[in-house]
C-alpha cells in the first residue's frame, strides 16, 4: 500500500514551537489513512502468523522443514541459494536434488560446515545414489540446523523430502478379454501429497506385473509371472501429455486367460513399493477365426470370423487385417458393416504354401465399454498335391475320384524314383569307368618310366 504525504505549511511562533496550519478536511483525510494502513499491517502480521502455524503442524511425518518462502506444498523445502533447514525432530530424511544432465553429484554442507560428498560419507548414516540428472540421499539422524547444497541444481527444481512414495491407479475393467490393450492411467504421492516435479519421471520407475492366482479351474494355473509394461509420461503411445504428472500404462493382455492379480512397482534407488489391485478374470477372446480351404486354383479360400455375443455386442464389431500370402506377399482388408455372430472374408488362391491371418477386432462389451483386441494369429496350408490332377491333365471340375488322384499321384512318384534310380546307377558306372581309366593310365606311365630308367642305366655301364 502506498501513501502519500500531504505537504502542510509551518509557522514558526513566538516561543520557538512550531504550528501547524492544517486544513479540516486534509486532517481527516490523513486519519483515515493511518487508519487504513494500520488495519493492513495487523492484518498481514496476523496472515503471517497464521502461515507459519499452519506449516508448523504441516505432516512431513517424522517432523517438519522451516521454509524459506511461504508455501502450502507440504513434501518438499522451498530454498534461497539451495539453503534449507532441518529440525530437530527428524530422525531421518531422503532427499532429491535435481541438476542438470551429466553435472557433477551435489556436495552437502551441514551447519557445522563440514561437507559431505558422493565419495566421501559415513556409510552408516548416509545412503547415496548419484545419477546423470538427480542425487538421492537418505540421511539418518542430520545435523539440526542451516543446511546448504552446492551444485549445478535446476533453478526451477525443490529439494524433494521423500516420505512414502505410492501410486494410484484407477481400477480396472470388470470385463476384460485375452489379446486386449487397456489405457490406464496413474499419479505418484509422497505421502498424502501428490507429486507435481516433472522431474520426478527420471527417479522413479514403474512397472505392472501380472501374478497368477494358481486357480486349477482356469488355464493360467501354475503360469509363471508376467511383466506387461512400465507407466511413461513422455508424451508417447498413449500417454497424452509430456511432464504433465499423469503416468500412462498401454496393457497388451496377450496372455492366457484365467485368474490373475494386477500388482505396480513403485521403483526408487533405494526402495520398492508395490500396490496390489483386486483379482481380475481374464476371459477367452470373444472371436474365433475358421478357415475352408480351396483345393483348386480357380476357388477362393474362405475366412470366417465366429463372434461369442455372450459378453460382446456382436452387431458393434468391426475388423481390421491382413493375409500375408506364401511369397510373402501381405494384402489388407477390413470389414466395416455386418450383422450377427459372424463375418466373412475372401482370401485369394495364389499358390501352394503356408497363409497367415492377422485381425484386430473393435468393439464394445454388454455393458457400453469399448474395446479393442488382436485375435491370434491364425494359418493354414495349402498342398501341393491339391495341383496333382491339372499337373496330370486331369479334370478340374470333380469328374475323377480322390482314388484315381492317389493312384495317379503314386505312379507318378514310382516313375520319378525309377528315373532317379537309373540316373544312379548311371552316375556310378561313369565314375568306374573313369577309375578305371585312371588307373589303366598311371600303370602305363609307371611302367614306361621304370622301362625308360632301364635303359639308361645299361648305356651308362656299357659306355664304363
Amino acid at each position: 500500500m502506498e501513501i502519500n504525504l500531504i505537504a502542510c505549511p509551518i509557522k514558526k511562533t513566538q516561543h520557538g514551537n512550531f504550528l501547524w496550519h492544517v486544513p479540516h478536511s486534509i486532517l481527516v483525510t490523513c486519519l483515515l489513512m493511518l487508519v487504513i494502513y494500520s488495519g493492513a499491517l495487523y492484518a498481514d502480521n496476523n496472515a503471517r502468523f497464521t502461515n507459519t502455524d499452519t506449516k508448523s503442524t504441516s505432516p512431513l511425518n517424522k517432523g517438519t522443514v522451516e521454509y524459506h518462502k511461504s508455501d502450502n506444498i507440504t513434501n518438499q523445502i522451498p530454498y534461497f541459494d539451495n539453503r534449507f533447514r532441518i529440525d530437530s525432530e527428524l530422525d531421518e530424511i531422503t532427499m532429491i536434488f535435481y541438476r542438470k544432465s551429466g553435472s557433477r553429484p551435489v556436495i552437502l554442507v551441514r551447519p557445522d560446515g563440514s561437507k559431505i560428498r558422493v565419495n566421501g560419507f559415513d556409510v552408516e548414516k548416509v545412503q547415496w545414489y548419484d545419477d546423470r540428472t538427480f542425487d538421492m540421499i537418505k540421511i539418518k539422524k542430520p545435523m539440526v540446523g542451516p543446511w546448504q547444497a552446492i551444485g549445478d541444481i535446476l533453478p526451477e527444481s525443490q529439494i524433494l523430502v521423500v516420505s512414502d512414495v505410492k501410486i494410484a491407479v484407477e481400477p480396472l475393467p470388470d470385463i476384460i478379454f485375452s489379446g486386449e490393450t487397456l489405457k490406464v492411467t496413474g499419479r505418484l504421492f509422497n505421502g498424502e501429497q501428490a507429486i507435481a516435479s516433472p522431474h520426478f519421471k527420471e527417479v522413479v520407475k514403474l512397472d505392472v506385473n501380472f501374478y497368477s492366482t494358481n486357480n486349477s479351474a482356469y488355464e493360467n494355473f501354475g503360469a509363471d509371472a508376467i511383466k506387461i509394461t512400465s507407466f511413461r509420461d513422455d508424451g508417447r503411445g498413449l500417454d497424452e501429455y509430456v511432464n504433465d504428472n499423469v503416468f500412462t500404462g498401454e496393457f497388451v493382455m496377450k496372455f492366457s486367460p484365467g485368474e490373475w492379480q494386477p500388482v505396480y512397482l513403485v521403483k526408487l534407488p533405494m526402495a520398492t513399493r508395490e500396490l496390489r489391485q483386486e483379482n481380475i478374470l481374464l476371459h477367452k477372446t470373444p472371436i474365433t477365426i475358421e478357415v475352408d480351404v480351396s483345393n483348386t486354383p480357380d476357388e477362393s479360400h474362405i475366412m470366417n470370423l465366429v463372434i461369442d455375443p455372450t459378453l460382446v455386442d456382436e452387431n458393434s464389431l468391426v475388423f481390421q487385417g491382413k493375409i500375408t500370402f506364401p511369397d510373402r506377399q501381405i494384402e489388407p482388408f477390413s470389414i466395416l458393416e455386418g450383422k450377427g455372430s459372424k463375418r466373412t472374408e475372401d482370401i485369394t488362391y495364389t499358390e501352394p504354401g503356408i497363409y497367415r491371418i492377422n485381425v484386430s477386432a473393435f468393439g464394445q462389451t454388454r455393458t457400453g465399454r469399448e474395446f479393442r483386441l488382436v485375435v491370434p494369429e491364425v494359418t493354414f496350408n495349402v498342398e501341393a498335391t491339391d495341383l496333382v490332377p491339372n499337373v496330370l491333365g486331369l479334370d478340374n471340375e470333380g469328374s475323377t475320384s480322390e482314388e484315381e488322384k492317389a493312384q495317379a499321384l503314386a505312379e507318378a512318384l514310382e516313375q520319378e524314383r525309377i528315373a532317379a534310380l537309373a540316373a544312379q546307377q548311371q552316375a556310378q558306372k561313369e565314375k568306374k569307368a573313369q577309375t578305371l581309366i585312371i588307373l589303366v593310365a598311371g600303370n602305363t606311365l609307371i611302367i614306361v618310366l621304370a622301362l625308360a630308367a632301364f635303359l639308361f642305366m645299361r648305356k651308362k655301364k656299357a659306355k664304363s
